[in-house]
C-alpha cells in the first residue's frame, strides 16, 4: 500500500489549501482514513478522519468548520480543504490509512497502518 500526498505550501492568513492523497494497492480504498499534522516541536495529532465509504467524518476542535475532509473511492484518493488558514495550523500533514476489517472510522494516531509522506503547510503572512 502507498499513499502519495499532493498539495500544500506557504499561503497568507485566511487562505485556503487542499491537500490530496492517492492511493495504491489492493483493495485500499474502502479503509478508514485520516489526515494528521506535526507542528514545529510537537507531537502528530489528528486533524480529520472519515469513515470507509465516506458518510461519517470526525475532525479536531480546532479545525471545525474550517477543514473538510473528503474522499473518492472511485479514485482512491482523499483529500482535506482547509479554509479560513490561521498561523497555528503551519504544520507538517499527513494522510494515514487503517488497514482494518473492522474499525469504519479510526481517530488514533496509533491505529493507523499506512502513512504519506508528508507535505508542509506554511501559514504566514
Amino acid at each position: 500500500v502507498q499513499l502519495v500526498q499532493s498539495g500544500g505550501g506557504l499561503v497568507q492568513p485566511g487562505g485556503s489549501l487542499r491537500l490530496s492523497c492517492s492511493l495504491s494497492g489492493r483493495n485500499v480504498a474502502t479503509f478508514p482514513m485520516g489526515w494528521f499534522r506535526q507542528p514545529p516541536m510537537k507531537a502528530t495529532d489528528i486533524v480529520a478522519a472519515i469513515n470507509r465509504n465516506g458518510s461519517t467524518t470526525y475532525y479536531a476542535e480546532s479545525v471545525k468548520g474550517r477543514f473538510t475532509i473528503s474522499r473518492d473511492n472511485a479514485k482512491n484518493s482523499a483529500y482535506l480543504q482547509m479554509n479560513n488558514l490561521k498561523p497555528e495550523d503551519t504544520a507538517v500533514y499527513y494522510c494515514g490509512l487503517d488497514w482494518s476489517p473492522i474499525a469504519d472510522i479510526t481517530t488514533a494516531v496509533f491505529e493507523y497502518d499506512y502513512w504519506g509522506q508528508g507535505t508542509q503547510v506554511t501559514v504566514s503572512s
